[in-house]
């Protein structure tokens, strides 16, 4: 599947449409198109929301960093868009991404690897690579 990028007009009215909250973000999940997993929530300002839509390579708001976040900068782990799709309340975005490598920093597939247990945390996978390699650090 091909990603193609609404016209600018469209694009706008589109946008006018999402209600981001007091600091200007919107919830955004990102799940895998063609399995359904859920790999992350992040958020989205405006101009990440719309760089997304306009590039077809999802980009986010690091709120740490104050910036914005284009998904596999600094890992090579890149999410390509599929689709985007706003919820009945116009304050959650689902994008839909064909994830390249793992999604979360953890070096697991997704940042949902643990699960709620009788007896507490569970883990439920593994990394997949070492964060270290994912973002070139050595100790």
């Amino acid at each position: 599947m091909t990603y193609i990028a609404p016209p600018a007009a469209e694009l706008d009215a589109m946008l006018d449409v999402v209600k981001f909250d007091a600091s200007g973000l919107v919830a955004a999940i990102a799940q895998q198109h063609d399995t359904g997993e859920v790999l992350m929530i992040a958020w989205m300002t405006r101009e990440a929301l719309r760089e997304t839509l306009e590039t077809g390579r999802v980009c986010y708001y690091s709120r740490s960093r104050q910036k914005l976040w284009r998904k596999g900068e600094t890992s090579g782990q890149i999410q390509h868009l599929i689709e985007a799709r706003l919820d009945c309340d116009a304050d959650a975005v689902l994008v839909l991404v064909n994830q390249i490598g793992v999604a979360c920093h953890t070096g697991r597939r997704s940042c949902f690897y643990r699960a709620f247990t009788p007896d507490g945390l569970k883990e439920l996978t593994k990394p997949e690579i070492d964060p270290n390699q994912l973002y070139h650090k050595h100790n």
